[in-house]
């Protein structure tokens, strides 16, 4: 098995392309973007298709894609699922004008593959949210709606997917699988030949007065800057308080067509369960289970890219025994790849996309559901940076937020990591069908009594 922090996605697409070189030089832009992941690169796309004539500069400090972007389980998801929160923090009429958005954006990155020649393995198919305990049953009900958000039967499930742990649950229609890393790939490629300056292992060392500082000595001049740093974005000032770092894990089998077909798992769903620490899994398209873990360690917002936030041994023992559990017939079968990674957790849930000053905005919080609504963020940080605050995607309930915080570190680290303790025995408990004791549910349900999530 080959464990690293980059994952398979990025293994089988050969390693990625060619680093490009760092920042040395002293450069002007009309528009600044600052991270090289799905949100950024996105940004500089929505850009350019507003205004085909700006001059963008792209500053990551690693790579383009081999952040979180790079690295998740490839789904491609709206926020219908979300929509009874929204309703709570903006009104139902900008929830379902963001619920509806997100889900054009769904269909618009097959589209942009389709037309921009990506092969991303962009495959457009619905996603269940399923009980794998009856802890779990009546997961996702609240947003049962007959049109986006289906009511699934335990029948139904198992025609989909014929795991025995798998119980009732629902379906929201409009989703899609995709290559990660490739789909990270080929926007930069595509950003490139479009003229966009590209500079990769450049990190910003400051940034004041619409002028970058990088660590090598270059400095940008821009109109407007975008900060899109996922799990770094608590290195942020006026951001430390507003989200907190969790890490996922992830671990894929060789290649398994004969367990595939016994589970009669050929639609492409990719499925997630009940719990507050998500099980997340799909087929990619050579036939492999993948299967994750959103209930990783917590870390201090400047340590997002600790070690063990990637690489934990300890972790992936327990994913694949989670793997074994959910799925029988993959006893003794081989595991390729294991990896994981940071991600930025609001408390909201939900991304937001924040102004900090008058030529600055940023965007942070995709609680491990990026890929889909990255596309949609990179719209909203694109029209504000390009002062076009009356454009639909300006104006969306996500783009300055009501405030939510999260307490400071260190106690929000001690805080979370107890948490995260409760949640995981807790949860554990209930798949035995047992119960936790009581301090122990009581430490576990703390976030929701609080109104805060830490992943789901």
């Amino acid at each position: 098995m080959r464990h690293d922090r980059h994952g398979f996605w990025i293994a089988e697409a050969g390693g990625g392309p060619a680093p490009l070189a760092p920042l040395h030089e002293t450069l002007d832009a009309d528009v600044l973007v600052v991270g090289g992941g799905f949100a950024g690169l996105w940004s500089a796309w929505h850009v350019l298709e507003a205004a085909p004539d700006a001059r963008v500069v792209l500053l990551e400090a690693e790579r383009c894609g081999f952040g979180p972007s790079g690295r998740n389980g490839g789904f491609v998801n709206s926020l219908w699922l979300s929509r009874p929160g929204l309703e709570e923090r903006f009104g139902p009429k900008a929830a379902t004008e963001l619920a509806a958005a997100s889900a054009d954006s769904v269909r618009a990155i097959g589209a942009w593959c389709e037309a921009e020649d990506v092969d991303a393995a962009y495959r457009a198919a619905s996603h269940p949210v399923v009980s794998a305990a009856p802890a779990q049953d009546g997961v996702g009900s609240v947003a049962v709606d007959g049109e986006h958000v289906l009511a699934l039967s335990a029948a139904e499930v198992q025609r989909i997917c014929a795991s025995p742990v798998l119980r009732a649950g629902v379906l929201v229609r409009t989703a899609a699988t995709v290559d990660p890393a490739r789909l990270a790939f080929g926007l930069r490629d595509r950003l490139l030949a479009r003229g966009v300056r590209i500079f990769e292992g450049t990190r910003v060392a400051a940034l004041r007065d619409g002028v970058a500082e990088t660590d090598g000595g270059g400095r940008v001049r821009a109109g407007a800057t975008v900060l899109a740093l996922g799990a770094a974005s608590g290195t942020v000032r006026p951001l430390r308080e507003s989200l907190t770092v969790a890490s996922s894990h992830i671990v894929v089998t060789e290649p398994v067509p004969d367990v595939v077909d016994v589970l009669g798992w050929t639609g492409g769903q990719a499925i997630t369960d009940g719990r507050a620490l998500l099980h997340y899994f799909r087929v990619t398209p050579d036939d492999r289970i993948l299967f994750g873990w959103a209930g990783g360690r917590m870390f201090p917002g400047a340590r997002a890219n600790a070690p063990r936030a990637g690489v934990d041994p300890e972790v992936i023992a327990r994913v694949r025994g989670d793997l074994v559990r959910t799925f029988p017939p993959l006893a003794g079968r081989a595991i390729a790849h294991a990896w994981g990674g940071p991600i930025d957790v609001s408390p909201a849930h939900l991304p937001s996309v924040v102004t900090l000053g008058a030529r600055t905005h940023a965007a942070f919080g995709f609680t491990g559901n990026g890929v889909g609504p990255a596309h949609l963020v990179g719209r909203s940080l694109a029209a504000l940076a390009l002062g076009r605050s009356g454009d639909r995607a300006a104006r969306l309930g996500w783009v300055d937020p009501p405030a939510s915080s999260v307490p400071p570190e260190p106690i929000r680290i001690a805080g979370a990591a107890l948490v995260r303790r409760a949640l995981v025995a807790k949860e554990a408990a209930e798949e035995r069908g047992t119960r936790a004791d009581p301090l122990t549910r009581a430490v576990a349900e703390l976030p929701a009594r609080l109104g805060m999530h830490l992943v789901r």
